[in-house]
């Protein structure tokens, strides 16, 4: 394994886009926010009874990381967005880091045509890392990819996702040949080999998976592979792991929802509209994605590090503790356990939230929601499903 993985780091450019420190700044080329901050509605702190009790199904909650959607089509469920006034879905903008991961690929083939085509047959060829197959994320992920290269198929009016397994002969229906015309060269580029990284305990974007798969394409395709592109967890985490509970914690405090996002609050904590921006027909926020290269790699070394414009404490008195409920949807993977938590952890102290961390097992919702026993000790919910369809498993605990 040593000798494969020191091979792909000489020779093979690696393309992914990752989660980044305090010390990153988005890419220029990233695209204007489609609804600015501003466009962000009221919040008011729900009580149902006039008496200070909250029904759970007024509560505040927020769905991060896996937005409720469609896993086949990716159609968002807004029935799960619009539980309640005060629901909201935090993520990254997958489309945006789609085009920007496919960009990145693009433009380096181009810039270093050079010697890329290692063994000179005339074809760039390419592996796909896939994470979860099911996830709309990851899904638009391999589209960007596709798409950028000119490899993509449609299907029904969009980009099939499907992997291909293996393609070394260019015969997969789910993939085609791309061309590349390059300095008066045209170039096939071809999707070699592609599949899903998911363990056997239902952890998906898993590393070692994803090292086993391509420890292997490595020892059977050589130097076919000119290129591996990794579909990993390419997140602003530390503004995303932010947002999950700011946006909680205004809701509660039922201040504006925009209050030490769009709009500084008493300490200072502010977002520019460069790391995120609010998608009010969603209700969703999204964390702009960042392109790591050689240049800046070493801003984005340390992950769970706070994002610095956002690290003020909030006052204990004007902003009581309250109690929130969030779960991980499996305790195996790579990034919320060991990127996503710890942002949260230093979050909840400086916004004064008491949240209980649950991690599922990545299997069914059952594991989490049979855990969630009794709603009323909570002021507020934060879920991260198994399965992107199954909204309702969570919020039907609400509503009882």
């Amino acid at each position: 394994m040593k000798k494969i993985l020191a091979l792909l780091l000489a020779v093979v450019l690696v393309f992914a886009l990752a989660a980044c420190g305090e010390t990153a700044t988005p890419a220029s080329d990233a695209p204007a926010s489609d609804a600015p901050a501003s466009d962000a509605p009221a919040s008011e702190a729900p009580d149902a009874s006039g008496d200070g009790t909250v029904a759970n199904k007024d509560k505040p909650l927020v769905w991060f990381n896996r937005q409720p959607s469609n896993s086949t089509t990716g159609e968002l469920d807004m029935a799960a967005l619009t539980f309640n006034e005060n629901t909201y879905y935090v993520g990254f903008d997958a489309n945006q880091g789609a085009e920007l991961q496919g960009t990145m690929i693009l433009d380096y083939i181009k810039a270093n045509i050079e010697g890329l085509d290692r063994n000179g047959d005339g074809i760039i060829g390419y592996v796909l890392a896939i994470g979860d197959i099911g996830h709309n994320d990851s899904i638009a992920r391999t589209r960007g990819v596709r798409s950028a290269l000119g490899t993509a198929v449609e299907v029904d009016g969009v980009i099939d996702s499907t992997p291909v397994g293996t393609n070394i002969d260019g015969t997969s229906t789910y993939v085609k040949d791309g061309t590349l015309e390059i300095d008066g060269t045209t170039y096939i580029v071809r999707e070699l080999a592609s599949q899903e990284m998911k363990n056997s305990a239902g952890a998906t974007w898993d590393a070692a998976t994803a090292g086993n798969a391509i420890g292997t394409w490595a020892s059977s395709f050589g130097d076919q592979i000119d290129i591996v592109a990794s579909n990993n967890d390419s997140q602003h985490a530390d503004v995303q792991a932010y947002l999950t509970l700011r946006v909680l914690r205004n809701a509660l405090d039922g201040v504006d929802i925009d209050t030490g996002i769009g709009t500084a609050d008493e300490a200072g904590n502010v977002l520019s509209d460069e790391v995120y921006y609010y998608d009010e027909a969603s209700r969703s926020y999204y964390a702009l994605n960042v392109a790591v290269t050689a240049e800046n790699y070493e801003s984005f070394l340390d992950s769970t590090v706070t994002y610095e414009p956002v690290s003020n404490q909030l006052d204990a008195e004007t902003h009581p503790t309250k109690n929130v409920w969030l779960n991980i949807y499996n305790s195996a993977d790579n990034f919320l356990g060991s990127t996503y938590q710890p942002l949260l952890q230093k979050y909840d102290d400086l916004l004064n939230l008491n949240v209980e961390y649950i991690a599922g097992d990545g299997q069914t919702e059952s594991n989490i929601t049979n855990r969630l026993g009794n709603p009323d000790m909570y002021d507020a919910f934060a879920f991260n499903m198994v399965k992107t369809d199954n909204a309702a498993s969570y919020t039907g605990m609400l509503a009882q």
